[in-house]
């Protein structure tokens, strides 16, 4: 999940490289790095990130109701009879990561691994082998993190939002501003500074979501001196997610649990409590990679399909977003043998730091000369593709993309709706930045008793999935993937007009 600052808009040619890169890696010894690494055991780490209080390890039980919405895409992975059955292993592959916050062993080892199941698909396609960019960003580094109710001297559960300011130790009182819209705020601007916020994380995936970096900002501008979100879900744990800080000014900021929310509520006179925030930590320089596999066209163009890697400190951030790298490998997989016998190619795209605001497709896309980015004529993103029975195309406020993906839809036979909105929530909105079409694939939209409200907590882990909801985002995907790869050249320009 991602920014929501980022714009509303946003080759064949696989030696043009950002200014600064060091070029092309060599393709022997990326194919030796990748096999060595490809099922390197990996401890679930925090990244730098501590471990929310009192969280649970070991699986957790499947919680989300048990019945199936109508509508769902239940068609075989491959060609009909062949099933994939490397897609659920990829997918459990990826989960055995760990959450893989960006700058995490955890990380690291994941894009490692998936290094190696591009260069197997180059391998079986007879393509060159894949490329790692370089990518840097404004990494951060948390040692510990406390929050303490002063009336009780009791230490809640919380986590560090991803990058947020530091603190010796901060005490103010707690204002409730309940779920935190903007109307709320302006109810209470008056009483806002000097004190620390607390308001209520929102189902993320829907038309009227207010995003949490926008609440928080809010809280900044009127003086606030800290900042606390809490997941409404019982048990779900504290909740994570990006701060936007991006090494630049900000206050203290805090996921917590239901639990610390209602500790922290005023009591019966409507005294306010008082709490302690104590964050360790520090601005480091970020660096990661963006993973590219050209598999190239008759034409020199390309239809990207995008999935990132990273994810949050607990859990096993599965839908968020193992289920899409896992899908976009099967894709792949499936479109690689006849990729140059289409009009325009296939560039598969892992990112990483993309819960960093985004920051890694987004430095990644900047640094490319504008005729390698002019090459790459629609991006197909898939983040957050299971835990769902139904999937949504997120169309970026591209009409005719919007119609495209319609049309697909009804001539395959999917259960796939639209949202043309733009909803600048992962890595499509930095293609769309550029001009490029780009849609988000998404699980759940507009479904806030699936799965996917747990994401962000450590509850995301692979018991929230089902085999058969990825199966039916790899049929969703390579559809849409596939008509695009055969359109002819003036189709795909269309796709870009608002």
């Amino acid at each position: 999940m991602g920014h929501p600052g980022a714009g509303r808009r946003a080759g064949r040619d696989r030696h043009a490289a950002p200014p600064g890169a060091r070029g092309r890696v060599g393709h022997a010894r990326f194919r030796d790095e990748a096999r060595a690494a490809r099922r390197r055991p990996v401890d679930q780490v925090a990244g730098g990130v501590p471990r929310p209080a009192g969280e649970r390890d070991g699986a957790l039980g499947r919680d989300r109701p048990q019945h199936r919405r109508g509508g769902a895409v239940t068609a075989a992975v491959t060609t009909p009879g062949v099933v994939d059955r490397a897609l659920w292993a990829d997918f459990e592959t990826l989960c055995g990561f760990g959450g893989r916050v960006a700058g995490s062993p955890g990380e690291q080892a994941a894009l490692d691994w998936a290094l190696g199941r591009l260069t197997d698909i180059a391998d079986s396609a007879g393509t060159p082998a894949p490329h790692a960019w370089p990518v840097a960003y404004a990494g951060w580094h948390c040692r510990d993190a406390r929050l303490i109710d002063l009336g009780s001297g009791r230490a809640l559960a919380c986590t560090p939002l991803l990058g947020t300011a530091a603190t010796a130790g901060i005490e103010a009182e707690v204002i409730d501003l309940g779920r935190g819209r903007p109307d709320d705020f302006d109810r209470h601007a008056d009483s806002v500074r000097d004190r620390i916020v607390l308001v209520r994380h929102e189902y993320p995936f829907s038309t009227g979501h207010v995003h949490r970096r926008v609440k928080l900002g809010l809280a900044q501008r009127l003086g606030a001196v800290g900042f606390l979100i809490a997941h409404p879900e019982p048990e779900a744990g504290p909740v994570s997610g990006s701060s936007g800080r991006d090494g630049g000014p900000g206050i203290p900021a805090l996921g917590i649990d239901t639990a610390a929310a209602t500790a922290l509520a005023a009591g019966p006179d409507g005294r306010r409590p008082i709490a302690r925030i104590v964050i360790d930590g520090e601005d480091v320089a970020g660096r990661t990679r963006i993973l590219t596999l050209d598999l190239p066209g008759r034409g020199p163009d390309l239809v990207v399909l995008s999935a990132h890697v990273d994810g949050h400190p607990h859990g096993e951030s599965a839908i968020d977003n193992a289920t899409g790298v896992a899908v976009a490998l099967a894709v792949a997989r499936r479109l690689a043998p006849r990729a140059a016998a289409f009009s325009h190619g296939l560039r598969v795209c892992l990112t990483s730091a993309e819960e960093w605001g985004l920051a890694g497709s987004r430095q990644w896309l900047a640094a490319l000369p504008a005729d390698e980015r002019a090459r790459m004529r629609l991006d197909v993103n898939l983040d957050s593709v299971g835990g769902a029975p139904h999937l949504t195309a997120l169309t970026s406020d591209f009409p005719a993309l919007d119609r495209f993906v319609r049309a697909v839809a009804a001539e395959e036979g999917l259960a796939l709706a639209t949202h043309l909105p733009a909803m600048p929530n992962s890595d499509h909105a930095n293609f769309a930045a550029h001009g490029i079409p780009a849609l988000r694939l998404i699980a759940g939209f507009d479904a806030p008793d699936s799965a996917l409200r747990l994401l962000l907590t450590g509850r995301d882990r692979r018991d929230l999935v089902r085999p058969e909801e990825l199966a039916a985002a790899v049929r969703t995907a390579a559809a849409l993937v596939e008509r695009a790869m055969a359109a002819d050249a003036a189709t795909l320009a269309a796709l870009a007009v608002r």
